[in-house]
């Protein structure tokens, strides 16, 4: 059993920071936090030399990043790409997200995910099914030709999968109540999304089972004076979740602010909704037979419409601190802690200590990532 000791940085547990303390790491998960003076002789012992040690990054929704998309060839190949690529800014566990498409490349995206993980590809959660039951009128870059109903034998289908988490994108205009329960019975996490839903649809849903709201604000029904929509309903309601897209393009940051006054703590999360160009990708790529091109931060289509991002979960914690004016605590557990307990993996990660997985990130004082660990194993330096 490997055994070995990191010192030498700041370390935030996921609640608090520790001064002067060192992580114990044992057969990939974390053993204790002691005081760097009570470590034991002959340890093994990296000394980080300043910096951040904190519980790594948790995506919700990754479409692609270093190239590689997801929906254009649904592989273990490509899962393997995303999870390196996303792995050097910070991000130790995904969600690979297959949005609206045929469903024979939604069937591929899901068995690519289960052989991932069967190959013990890290970092690898489950899978995020973003569509295709789906609001048209509320598609975004998602191809309306491919939205459709929910069916009895698409439910059966998402029940047999046996490919780690499943989060399923939903609209709640478009997908019953009865059809949310059921799936969320199953043991599948349904996040509400894409539509144009009053708040009283939004509401019949979260009461049905939905956890939470898929990148608040874009692609659903605003807050107006009459009709609160589903920003509305999501803002109000205590216990639901919201993955927020925190680059200064997606949501405006004096909403974001307004949004962190207004929403319950600790049930407001990053990600990244990311595509190709991001985590070091070429600019230009494809989208289902449609060209999207990097520009000013933004990856837009033709007509302009928002495809995705080009973030990192590292650039959006800074984005909270050094735009939004977050506190640090704050920022790295809604990239991490609160992540965990959306996809109820809380007990396991998303906190650093006893008993919990050693899958970690070193931060610079400046928040840029020196280095990863994933059940204990270091990306390379």
């Amino acid at each position: 059993m490997t055994r070995f000791a990191l010192t030498g940085a700041r370390l935030f547990d996921g609640v608090s920071f520790h001064h002067d303390k060192a992580a114990v790491i044992a057969g990939g998960r974390i053993e204790e936090i002691v005081p760097q003076a009570r470590l034991d002789r002959g340890i093994a012992v990296t000394d980080l030399k300043g910096g951040v040690l904190a519980p790594g990054f948790i995506d919700a929704q990754v479409n692609g990043g270093g190239g590689a998309l997801l929906n254009d060839k649904p592989s273990l190949a490509v899962i393997r790409r995303m999870a390196e690529a996303f792995r050097a800014f910070g991000t130790t566990n995904m969600l690979p997200t297959v949005i609206t498409d045929s469903p024979e490349i939604t069937r591929q995206a899901a068995d690519a995910v289960k052989a991932a993980r069967r190959q013990g590809v890290p970092g690898i959660l489950g899978i995020h099914i973003e569509g295709p039951f789906l609001d048209p009128r509320r598609a975004g870059a998602h191809p309306p030709q491919h939205i459709r109903p929910i069916t009895p034998e698409d439910v059966a289908w998402l029940k047999s999968l046996d490919c780690g988490i499943v989060l399923l994108t939903v609209a709640p205009s478009h997908v019953s109540p009865d059809t949310i329960r059921a799936l969320s019975q199953a043991g599948i996490i349904v996040s509400l999304g894409h539509s144009e839903a009053t708040a009283r649809e939004a509401q019949a849903a979260l009461a049905a089972g939905a956890r939470g709201f898929t990148h608040l604000f874009n692609a659903m029904s605003q807050l107006q004076n009459r009709e609160p929509g589903m920003v509305g309903a999501a803002l109000t309601d205590a216990e639901s979740y919201c993955g927020i897209i925190a680059d200064g393009h997606h949501v405006h940051p004096l909403a974001l602010q307004v949004t962190l006054k207004t929403k319950k703590k600790g049930r407001l999360f990053l990600v990244t909704d990311a595509m190709p160009p991001a985590a070091g990708g070429p600019p230009r790529f494809e989208l289902q037979g449609r060209e999207v091109i990097a520009r000013n931060g933004r990856l837009e289509l033709d007509a302009g419409t928002l495809a995705g991002s080009i973030l990192t979960m590292d650039e959006a914690v800074r984005f909270c601190v050094t735009v939004l004016g977050v506190d640090l605590t704050e920022a790295l557990r809604m990239a991490s802690l609160y992540p965990a307990e959306f996809l109820k993996v809380d007990r396991e990660l998303g906190r650093l200590g006893p008993g919990f997985r050693a899958n970690l990130v070193h931060l610079t004082d400046e928040l840029s990532v020196t280095r990863t660990w994933i059940d204990g194993e270091a990306s390379p330096q």
